[in-house]
């Protein structure tokens, strides 16, 4: 069995999305993702801002890329679930930590912070759901 198919045989909420609403949502998310962290990344290069603010950016980054092994290669619902609580936090963090630097980066990333907090709930869910 492969590991979408194993996913795919998750108890899921009625509410969760369809599994190809993933990719397009994505898609347009790690753009945002690219552009914003990237100048994030780029003001602490060139120390307009505290090299602490490009901190929670990097650990956000570092907990969305974790999430797909965890939950997909380890099939691990309770990390995965741990894991996306983190992209929440690190993502609400970096979000508060940038907004008196440059609050447009904070709006741009409404989207991404709308999907993660519904993705929490779906993967907190998905979590109980299979709790064994």
């Amino acid at each position: 069995m492969n590991n979408f198919t194993n996913y795919a045989e998750l108890i899921k909420p009625t509410w969760a999305p369809p599994s190809w609403v993933f990719g397009p949502v994505w898609t347009v998310l790690y753009i945002i993702i690219f552009f914003t962290f990237g100048k994030v990344f780029l003001m602490a290069y060139q120390k307009v801002i505290p090299l602490v603010v490009a901190l929670p950016f990097f650990l956000n980054l570092v907990f969305n890329f974790a999430f797909t092994p965890l939950q997909f290669g380890l099939k691990n619902n309770i990390l995965a679930a741990a894991d996306i609580l983190l992209v929440l936090i690190t993502l609400v963090w970096a979000l508060i930590a940038i907004y008196p630097y440059m609050k447009s980066i904070t709006y741009w990333n409404i989207p991404y912070t709308l999907w993660v907090s519904f993705a929490t709930v779906v993967q907190l869910t998905i979590t109980y759901l299979n709790f064994k």
